[in-house]
Parts: structure tokens; sequence; C-alpha cells
């Protein structure tokens, strides 16, 4: 019977999983009819208004609830599906509506796309975590950049590795204490936004008095930075805490709707007012407030855990003890009386927007066209220079509060007005930025150009990609701070700065084009593989045979590292020459595949590709260049080409005779370096470098670099094949004496 039990049980799971409610449903009141232990029926009443809720009926979930809240005291684990259920309608209501007023918006031109899609002033400087200016910018592996303090206010509150808001990548984000402020972007916007990085700095002033517990000193900081900053969702949310930490709940309250209308799909502005609601208590409007902030951020973990406890105590079942933090008793007691009454009315359609007048899941939230003025100390407008938010924001209205110096708000009767839709006039572009630029502030300290595609290193120090590259190859360190980077060396995964290339390709176009021109003329001429080519002077490379190198000397590391980038991922390969610096006849070899190491060594695998005859050779930053030409074997017909068969046949078969006499550890060495030795080519003379397998066995033969040279010259197979016989006769005779 246990087992029958246990298996509709799972059935009733699935059901749920792949979303058909009813069925689970019906199977969990199936199980109930006989169960008699109460935590289990708890259990499973709680499941079957899950899917009921799930399922939209949610007259009988909330009754179902309400029972097994009578049974024993709900705890956070039984609400999760409940909670999961209610933000998700409220984001689905909301998104719609969003969307909808969005494309309205920037339909008729009142707002910019940019700032319809992200509800931040500050197009492109904006911090994709709190929505507002980007204060004190540290730049991720990913190339996007963050505020510092919302990087680490992520790791703290979410316990889990960083993961970028941009690109959704965690893979390279490693401990976010050791990356420090991107110092030319900090600078930057230090130079070009002076008033909000001025309220940055005063928060911060503010969040160390606090933390201090020095709660006037940090209200203080935190109304200079409001005053010259207005319109910063932060500062207003900031200073609620302040106030509930010193028990001024309604001026608490006040703010964090503030923040919620400047900002009102910011998550952490919804949590700040729900706290302030719950001191109130005002628990149902903080239900509310918790349900649309995981709405907008359903990994807020403050909010869910506050969530699960508020309904809780909502549904808990009425007695005469008062929960501890709810000071407000008879206003839960009044909003169960309405649940009931609203479950025992038959002819009503239950939904979560009839749970009371003030208690509205299906929330909606503040359009930004909605926004109440509020002044700031005697500020009649809050108005916005141009340095400081670069817009405009025109409001009217017709009644007023205001300040005394002593804080205490004059309240009039009259109530204020709705405000008429906001005047927003974007001037982030080239009027605005663009005229306080100057080209050598995105200039790379290394080259003194402007930046071409710009990476940021963890110490916070930016510089073109290829420059940073050429200095790592001489050192693992930072070229200004000289902090370690091996780390950061071995990775090899180098993101350009995005903020930075966005700026560039914006404010400075013409530069840019004259920065990619000469970039592009440089690797147009690393590319070409007849002039100027790459050589690495080392030892004696064949075609088709593999020829794996270490690299370690810092101008070879620049010279793979230009083939790889030009594409072209070839270069040559020569033989020393005491004389000449390199020999006259080389192979270009092909890279397949380079493995790093922290320090900047690497093991390159290449393979032979062509032959080539060195024309003229010169040096460039470090190695040697050479203008080649390339080599083919010359064809034969008739009865050249019958006697050639014949001979390739012939020594092929004395090569397989050598290589067979050898012992068996010399031989699993040959081929675990070289590969097994190629058969015979079905067409003989197919390639322009004849058969593989003599490159092959040239290869594996125990002569010296001079002595293997001259093949490598020779474009007559039958002279190749002629020297390869008396090599392997003259090896023969030596192992008889």
């Amino acid at each position: 019977m246990a087992t029958e039990s246990e298996s509709m049980l799972q059935l009733a799971v699935e059901a749920f999983q792949s979303k058909n409610f009813d069925l689970a449903a019906d199977i969990y009141e199936c199980q109930l009819a006989g169960l008699g232990d109460p935590g289990s029926r708890q259990e499973l009443m709680v499941k079957r208004a899950d899917a009921l809720a799930f399922g939209g009926k949610f007259t009988e979930a909330f009754d179902v609830y309400r029972q097994a809240s009578e049974i024993g005291r709900l705890r956070p684990g039984h609400l999760i599906n409940l909670v999961e259920y209610l933000s998700d309608s409220i984001s689905r209501q909301d998104g719609e509506r969003r969307g909808a007023e969005s494309r309205e918006a920037v339909a008729a031109g009142c707002v910019p796309a940019s700032c319809a899609t992200t509800g931040c002033g500050y197009e492109g400087f904006s911090c994709r975590i709190c929505l507002s200016f980007l204060f004190e910018p540290v730049t991720l592996p990913c190339g996007h950049c963050f505020c510092k303090k919302c990087l680490e206010r992520e790791v703290k509150e979410k316990e889990r590795p960083v993961m970028c808001k941009e690109c959704r990548d965690s893979s390279r984000v490693a401990d976010v204490q050791s990356y420090r402020v991107n110092v030319v972007l900090s600078n930057l916007l230090a130079k070009w936004f002076p008033i909000p990085h001025q309220a940055g700095q005063l928060r911060r002033e503010g969040n160390g008095l606090y933390a201090e517990r020095k709660m006037e000193a940090a209200l203080e900081k935190y109304n200079q930075a409001i005053l010259i900053a207005p319109l910063d969702h932060i500062l207003f949310s900031n200073r609620s805490q302040i106030h509930s930490s010193l028990k001024h709940y309604e001026k608490a309250l006040r703010d964090a709707e503030m923040a919620c209308r400047l900002m009102p799909h910011w998550s952490k502005g919804h949590v700040r007012k729900a706290q302030a609601l719950v001191s109130l208590g005002r628990t149902e409007e903080a239900l509310r407030e918790y349900l649309v902030s995981l709405s907008i951020e359903p990994d807020c973990r403050l909010a869910k855990t506050e969530a699960h406890k508020l309904l809780s105590d909502l549904l808990a079942p009425v007695t005469d003890q008062v929960p501890e933090h709810i000071s407000d008793y008879s206003s839960i007691s009044s909003f169960r009386a309405h649940i009931k009454n609203s479950i025992n009315t038959p002819s009503q359609t239950f939904s979560p927007s009839m749970l009371s007048s003030e208690f509205s899941l299906a929330f909606t939230l503040p359009a930004p066209d909605k926004l109440e003025g509020c002044d700031i100390k005697g500020q009649g407008k809050l108005e916005v220079s141009r340095m400081d938010h670069r817009f405009i924001l025109k409001r009217k209205r017709r009644s007023t509060e205001e300040v005394e110096d002593g804080g205490q708000e004059k309240s009039d009767d009259r109530k204020r007005s709705k405000s008429e839709p906001a005047e927003v006039t974007d001037s982030l572009n080239c009027a605005g930025v663009g005229d306080i630029l100057d080209p050598t502030d995105l200039e790379c300290s290394l080259c003194m150009r402007l930046f071409y595609e710009p990476v940021t290193t963890p110490c916070g120090h930016t510089f073109c990609l290829q420059c940073l590259e050429r200095c790592l190859d001489h050192n693992p360190k930072c070229p200004l701070c000289k902090e370690e980077l091996s780390e950061y060396l071995v990775q090899r995964q180098y993101c350009k700065t995005v903020l930075m290339e966005n700026l560039i390709s914006k404010y400075l176009p013409s530069e840019l084009i004259e920065r990619q021109k000469i970039h592009q003329e440089e690797m147009a001429e690393f590319s070409n593989l007849n002039k100027n080519v790459p050589i690495f002077v080392c030892t004696m490379a064949f075609p088709t045979v593999p020829c794996p190198l270490h690299i370690f000397e810092p101008c070879y590391r620049l010279m793979i590292r230009r083939c790889m980038e030009t594409g072209t991922n070839c270069f040559g390969m020569c033989l020393t020459d005491n004389l000449k610096g390199f020999a006259e006849y080389g192979c270009l070899l092909e890279i397949r595949d380079v493995k790093f190491f922290s320090d900047g060594r690497s093991v390159v695998d290449t393979i032979g590709r062509r032959r080539f005859k060195v024309i003229q050779h010169r040096e460039r930053d470090g190695y040697n260049t050479a203008d080649i030409e390339y080599l083919e074997d010359v064809k034969v017909e008739g009865v050249a080409q019958r006697e050639l068969q014949s001979l390739h046949d012939t020594v092929y078969d004395q090569a397989l005779v050598w290589l067979n006499s050898l012992k068996t550890e010399q031989k699993e060495r040959i081929e675990g370096h070289f590969g097994p030795m190629p058969g015979k080519d079905s067409v003989l003379q197919t390639s322009p470098n004849g058969p593989s397998w003599c490159w092959w066995l040239l290869a594996v033969l125990p002569l010296e670099g001079r002595a293997q040279l001259p093949f490598l010259a020779l474009t007559s197979l039958k002279d190749r094949l002629s020297g390869i016989r008396k090599v392997l006769l003259f090896m023969a005779h030596s192992k008889h004496r």
C-alpha cells in the first residue's frame, strides 16, 4: 500500500512539473483522504494548495493554505511555491504594462530608447546592478564595467560567484576583492561628470560613518549628496536605511518611496520600502513590496526570506498572541476576515488582486511619468545642470512640500497632483561629452596612441591589447604598477573593455578610423606569406611532418602571436647558419595549437606545409624575416615516370626493412613523436612536395641538419629517392660490420 501511495505522490510531482496542475491537485486530495498524521497532512495540503494556485484556482488554494496553517504554523519552506506564483503574477502583469509604456514613450520622443530599457539618465555611463551613475568602476575579465561596491555587495548578499549582468558570464571572475578600480575610466568620469562623482564620494563617506554607527553624521552626508544629485535613487534608498536606524520610520518610508518613483524597476528600492512598512506595522503593504522586488529580481534572498515570514504570519490562525515584529495586529485580523468573507461569497471570482484593497498582490509598478514632486530643503524644482545628469527634467506641480531647516516638514492638507509627463532631453551625445573630450584622455600609456582594442588588467590599468601582450612577453607584471599578472597571462582570454571601446567609437570616430587604418596596414604586411615572412631560426622542419616547439624568447612570443592575429598561422623554419644567420632553404610551418604557461612560455604544435628558398632576409622587432619563393617538384612523364615509380617502390620497401630492424623501444619513441610512417601515395606526383613518407623518413633518420638540408632543396623526386636509398644502404652496411 505504501508503495502505491509513493507512486501516486511521484505522479503528482511529475504532473506539477509538466504544468498539469489539476491532475496534481486531484491526486493530493485523494491521498489526503486516508492520511491521519498531522505533519504529513500539512505537507500534502500545502502541495495541493500550490497546485490549485498555479492552476488558477486561487480561492480554493487560499482556503487550503489556511486549513494547513491550522495544523501548525507554515514554515518558509511551505510557502516557496506560493511566493513564486505571486511574484510571477506581478512580473507578468507589470512586464506587459511596462513594455507598452516604454514603447509609447520612445515613440513619442519623450524618452531615448536607451533610457527606456535601462531606466537611467546616464546613457552608457551607468551600472547595470544599481542602475545608477557608474562610480568607482571595476572592469571584469569579460570587459563589462560595474561599480566596485555593487560587485562586493553581490558577493556578500548572494554568496556565490559574481555573474556579469551584461553577458551572464561567471566562468572567469575570480575574487572580486582583487579587482581594482579602472584608473582611466574613473578619471574620465570624474572629469566629465563632476557633480554625480562628488555625490558618489559623499555617499562613500556616509557609508563609512554609518558603518561606525555615527548615524547623524552619515545622515548629514546623504543630505548634502541629495542636494547636489536630487534624482539619484540610491541616495534616497540609503538615506531611508539611515532613517530606519534612527527610528524615523515615516521619513524612511518617504525616502524609500522616492527611490521607487525615481527607479521603479530597481529591486532594492522596493525592499527598502517594505522594511519601512514593516517597521510601521503595515505588513500587508510590506508583503506586496517584497513580492514586487522578487518580480524584478527573483533571486533576491532578503526579499524571499521576508516574504516567506510575512506570508506565514498572515496565514497563521488568529490567536491572542501578537508576533513580536508586527505592531498593528488589528490590520492582520481585518485582513483575514476579508479573506474569509471573500472565500465564502460564491458569486465572487477570487484572485490575488482581491486579497484586500491595501494588500493588492496584482500590484502594478508606478510609471516613470507619474513621479511626484519632492522639494529638498527649500529647492522649488529639481533642476539638474548639464554637467550633472546630462538631461533636463521639467516638472510642474500644483502643490509642494516645504522642509524647515530642522528637517521637520510642514504639511498642508492639499493633495499633490500627479506630475505631468517628464520631458527628458538626451544630451549624452557629441555635443555633451564630445565637447569636453580630449583625445589624449584615451591614449595608451605604452604606445602613446589612441587605445586600440583596449583591455583592462585586474589591477585596473588599461592598455592596447597588442601593447600589453608585448610587455607581458618580457615580464608577467603590469607595466605601470608592477603587480603580478601570471594568472591573467595564462588565461590568454583578453576581452576588450566595452565601455572604453564605445566611448572611442562614439566620440572619436575620425581618430578611430585613422587608428584602424594603421592597424590594418600592419596586419596586411604581417599576413603576406611571400614578403617579410617571419622566420624561426632553430631546427630542420619538413613538409607534412609535426614540429613541436617550446617558445620562451620574447621576440618569438611576439612572432607567434602576430601569426595567429593575422589568421595565417604560418611562419618559416630555417636551420641556423654561422655566416648568413640562417640557411638558404626552409619549410613553412602552420600553427595547429598553442598551450600557454603562467610565466609567458608556450608550447606550439606545428606541422610542415611548403618548402621555400630565401631570396632576401632582414630583421623586425627582434626576429628574422625573409622574402621567399616556394619550391615544387618537377613532374615527369612516360618512361621517366615508370622508372620513377619503380625506384619509389624499391626505396619504400628498403625504408620499411630499416624501420622494422629497429628495437621496439626505438620504434615506439619515433612513432610517439612523429606518428606512424605514412603509406604510399596512390598517385605519385600529386603533391608539389612529393610523397609524405619521404619527409617522415628524413625526419627520423639519424642525420645531422646539414645532411638533411640538401634534400629540402631538391626539386627532383628521383634525386631525392636516390639520396635516401644511398643513406639506407650505408646504414645497412654499417649495421652488419
